[in-house]
């Protein structure tokens, strides 16, 4: 009969979502009335402005309230009517008008508005309630110069316009505070705010990531303020299914007089209804000791030096927010467990005759709902030990319960490492408390993402679509390395990559993260990708895409200590990388600062099959979900894809790849004839080796990886797939490797033959990406085919990234009359906007350039770059071919650091060298998203370069393969974004 209340994971992720609804009413701005003497007093005695800033932004809270203030009555009744408040605080007395009158003025206009009396001189005869106006002032309290009181008063404000929706939706906690002293509450509130906070977000510790923590505070026990005793009453039988606790001091107002035990006689009414509820006397009278002794309530005295401690004790022992404190019934502890997944391991050696005398008051409910399981908590709670045949059988259904909750709560997220306890099973997995950085958020987004769509996993039921296993060192790795060796100084030096890299291999490693790795490298008997995750990279809208490096590691050394210690190397060079001189570079043209820069680390999965000595993805690939090159009857929404065999090296890169629309995919332009075909195909392909194991590493990423060419591995099962055959007798390539003749990488059994289904996998993967990021979406991934009739393929996402495009972009017109000034006109042009600010061309010499010598022409523009940079001179960069391909029979495999300056690219072609535009790559991606112009120049489509007119300009100077020209006048830029139109004017035009 107990079945039904173990819940899976799909009523785990329910009760999530419900957070996001939480809190959702705010106190966004306070108007303070005061005379400037008692503003200058309350803002330098207690800060109000910073500390609610700091408050907020260190509780994670949501936007900070802004305060507005009045010197007069006039002031705050003009300034009411200009702007919506949700709440007056005011002083005693205001530009000779008391705080009533004025309170009644501003309630005759705004009849809800709360108002609230802050007094500062204790010795008025205003602290007594009974001479408050109750109708003009709704709360009094005394301010002592501490502006935790100010937070408290928020905070209270906004549990009371939230907790009629808050406890119905999602069963938060209330704890009912009955004062109605206002020296006493002024105290009492910041406290006990204070401690809920601190106490909250202690057993946060153990949220599976920063969001969820986060998101779980809203969800925080709230408190509720009364201060007669039918109050008290009413919020009690209003919200009792809800109660954590009630707090209560003893004299107060009832049935309109004051009553010396009315809150004795509040508790044990309560009492009566709800035994297993604690309850708190706050009394400053010793003498009621004995009275809270027998309704069985705990007694704290409010004139107490150590009511701060003390009431961290009732917090920590009684309303569950501390460890688990397993007990005999004579009161001995016999064991403890501070989070879930020590209760799970503790529970099943636990005495029958502790779990029964646990079960009994509810404490494991209590425990649970202190960490925000609501819904767990809430269905142990009716649970009776009474309905069990016996304790054991408890026990194995808390354990049960407490499992499927771990699990589901693990799912697709990041969760933390527990020192010595890693979970194998676990998909995310962060170690340290600083950030996960771009790319590690980008995987745990779209991780949730897939977890939210259960519908594509049906869809696709004979396909694992999951993002590989990953462990994630957090920024604060990198903080302590760096820190604890000196090295923050690079950052800003102008050293060479090697040599950094190799003070970095000779640094100290944290030995917590040494012990964090130990375990996980026991447990990871896998290839692995070891993989940069800077807080800048794939931000929204200028990511730093692929300056960093990555290295692969096939991680089967026979000795786990060596195993340890190439891969501390590898983290140890991604490190490194954050200060080597492409990031530099980038860092400035963003306007950010490399010393400001974090990196975490994801250590993934590689995802493929072993093949011999080998190891590599059948598939590796990039896909966006917005087509900058549309043709046909392509369109840009329709997204496009770049795929080539083995590692994703290749793709992101720049090399060889073949490109589709993941709606059409058997419309290939590359393909279109059989020349086209042997020409554009794939010739070689990256995969890891498993059977060496390198020493040392260096600056090269290459130092694990082979380079194969198609025809050497034409017999893995991955390439057997892929692959056609080309005839030259009869000038035809047959789909299939069956067929004799010269091997040749077509990928039809993907496109044509539909056998694993990547075109439907990638449309419906990067809608779901594009729908959750709000804008269009790059994603890399990456297919296992299955090696035997056992095995499963799958569909890993390796990242995710916003591709940094605005579809909200600024009309710009092309006219005629700017093609007659036009020394060139682009219909194919990236970008948006107008600019005047380039008036230096640097361009490849049609006459002289040689595919032969593309890293030469590459190191020439560095050089030209780097002085036109300390001239502070933009300049627009022309030459054939993909612009920052690694592969350098496809165009100048220029870095960033050797264009940094660069204000607009043109790509044109050329006899010598054809290339198709390579839209996959890291390079193009931080080109479009730092706005910088691109322009391709296609001799097909009417696009046009006045190579005669540039010619004839006077060299500023000149070498074997470029010339660099100064203009007179800048240039006109002109990017038409909706239409993909650039020209580019040799004269300033209006």
């Amino acid at each position: 009969m107990f079945n039904d209340i173990i819940l899976n994971s799909e009523d785990f992720d329910l009760s999530f979502k419900v957070f996001h609804e939480l809190m959702a009413r705010k106190v966004t701005d306070i108007l303070l009335i005061s005379s400037p003497y008692e503003a200058f007093v309350m803002e330098e005695d207690g800060r109000l402005a910073e500390r609610i800033i700091h408050e907020y932004r260190g509780l994670n809270l949501s936007r900070p309230p802004m305060l507005t203030w009045a010197s007069s009555a006039r002031q705050a009744l003009d300034a009411l009517s200009h702007k919506k408040f949700d709440l007056v605080i005011t002083m005693p007395q205001v530009d000779e008008i008391n705080a009533y009158a004025l309170g009644r003025r501003i309630k005759a206009i705004y009849p809800d508005l709360p108002i609230y009396l802050m007094i500062q001189d204790t010795s008025k005869h205003l602290l007594d309630r009974r001479n408050t106006d109750h109708k003009s002032i709704d709360r009094q309290y005394v301010w002592y110069g501490n502006s935790d009181l100010l937070l408290a008063l928020i905070k209270n404000l906004e549990d009371r316009m939230n907790v009629a929706y808050d406890t119905q939706r999602a069963r938060v906690r209330v704890i009912i505070l009955v004062e109605d002293s206002p020296i006493y509450c002024s105290t009492l509130l910041p406290l006990l705010y204070k401690e809920i906070v601190t106490q909250t977000q202690a057993v946060m510790e153990e949220s599976v990531n920063d969001e969820h923590r986060i998101l779980r505070m809203r969800a925080r026990p709230k408190i509720l303020v009364a201060e007669n005793y039918e109050d008290a009453l009413d919020l009690y039988q209003q919200y009792r299914p809800f109660l954590l606790s009630v707090f209560s001091d003893v004299r107060f107002p009832k049935n309109g007089r004051m009553d010396d035990r009315a809150g004795i006689d509040l508790l044990r009414r309560i009492h009566q209804d709800d035994p297993d509820l604690p309850l708190l006397n706050l009394s400053s009278e010793e003498s009621n000791r004995l009275a809270a002794r027998e309704i069985s309530a705990m007694f704290l005295n409010k004139n107490s030096a150590t009511l701060h401690s003390e009431i961290r004790g009732f917090f920590m022992n009684y309303l569950g927010f501390g460890d688990f404190i397993f007990r005999l019934p004579i009161g001995r502890e016999i064991a403890r467990a501070s989070n879930l997944r020590e209760m799970e391991t503790i529970l099943p050696a636990i005495p029958d005759e502790s779990i029964h005398f646990h079960g009994q008051r509810n404490h494991f409910s209590s425990w649970l709902m202190a960490r925000s399981e609501v819904m767990l908590a809430s269905k142990l709670k009716p649970v009776k030990v009474s309905d069990f045949p016996n304790a054991g059988e408890l026990n194995k259904y808390l354990v049960n319960c407490i499992h499927e909750r771990r699990k589901g709560r693990q799912k697709g997220l990041i969760t933390e490492l527990v020192t010595g306890a890693f979970d194998p099973d676990a998909d995310f997995v962060k170690v340290g408390k600083g950030s996960l950085g771009g790319k590690a958020r980008g995987l745990a987004f779209i991780s949730t993402q897939l977890k939210e769509n259960p519908d594509l996993q049906k869809k696709f039921k004979d396909v694992d679509i999951q993002v590989p296993k990953s462990l994630v060192l957090s920024t604060e790795g990198f903080e302590a390395f760096i820190n604890d060796n000196d090295l923050k100084e690079l950052a800003t030096s102008k050293r060479s990559d090697a040599t950094i890299a190799n003070l970095f291999l000779k640094a100290h490693f944290p030995q917590w993260m040494q012990t964090d790795l130990k375990l996980f490298v026991a447990h990871a008997r896998y290839p692995l990708a070891v993989r940069s995750s800077s807080l800048l990279e794939d931000a929204q809208f200028q990511p730093f895409a692929g300056i960093y490096k990555t290295y692969m590691l096939p991680n089967n050394h026979p000795d786990p200590a060596t195993r340890l210690e190439r891969l501390i190397m590898a983290i140890k060079l991604v490190y490194a990388s954050t200060y080597y001189e492409s990031p530099r570079s980038y860092a400035k043209s963003t306007f950010h600062r490399v010393e400001d820069e974090k990196m975490a680390v994801v250590i993934q999965q590689l995802t493929g099959a072993a093949c011999g000595d080998y190891f590599y993805p059948a598939i590796s690939g990039v896909a966006q979900s917005y087509n900058f090159y549309p043709i046909a009857h392509l369109k840009p929404e329709e997204g496009i894809a770049h795929i080539a065999l083995g590692l994703g090296k290749t793709v992101v890169e720049g090399g060889t790849s073949l490109r589709f629309s993941p709606r059409y995919p058997q419309f290939l332009p590359q393909f279109s004839t059989v020349d086209d075909i042997l020409k554009n195909s794939q010739r070689f392909f990256y995969a890891l080796k498993l059977n060496t194991f390198p020493p040392i590493f260096d600056v090269n990423e290459e130092a694990t990886l082979a380079k194969l060419e198609i025809d050497e591995a034409a017999h893995h099962p991955p390439v057997k797939h892929l692959i056609g055959s080309y005839s030259a007798q009869d000038h035809r390539v047959r789909d299939g490797a069956g067929s004799a003749g010269y091997p040749v990488l077509t990928f039809a059994n993907i496109l044509k033959y539909r056998s694993f289904p990547l075109a439907e996998v990638l449309a419906d993967v990067l809608e779901i990406g594009r729908r959750g990021m709000g804008c269009p979406v790059e994603m890399e991934f990456a297919v296992r085919l299955p090696v035997d009739n056992e095995d499963r393929p799958s569909f890993d996402l390796l990242q995710i990234r916003p591709m940094g495009i605005s579809h909200h972009q600024m009309d710009v017109e092309i006219r005629g009359e700017d093609l007659d000034a036009a020394f060139c006109f682009s219909t194919s042009a990236l970008g948006n906007g107008s600019s005047k600010d380039v008036a230096d061309i640097v361009y490849v010499r049609p006459d002289t350039f040689d595919p032969a010598r593309t890293v030469e022409i590459a190191g020439e523009i560095g050089r030209i770059n780097k002085q036109l940079v300390q001239q502070k001179c933009k300049y627009l960069l022309i030459g054939p071919g993909r612009w920052g391909s690694a592969d350098r029979w496809l165009g100048i495999p220029v870095n960033w650091h050797d264009i940094s300056g660069v204000g607009g690219i043109i790509e044109t072609t050329s006899d010598k060298l054809k290339a198709d535009p390579s839209q996959g790559s890291h390079f193009f991606q931080n080109i479009t998203s730092l706005g910088i112009g691109y322009l391709t120049i296609s001799q097909s489509s009417g696009d046009l370069i006045n190579w005669q007119w540039l010619q004839s300009l006077p060299n500023a100077e000149e070498s074997t393969y470029l010339n660099h020209v100064k203009l007179d006048n800048p240039l006109t830029i002109k990017i038409d974004g909706k239409k993909s139109r650039a020209v580019i004017l040799t004269q300033n035009t209006p």
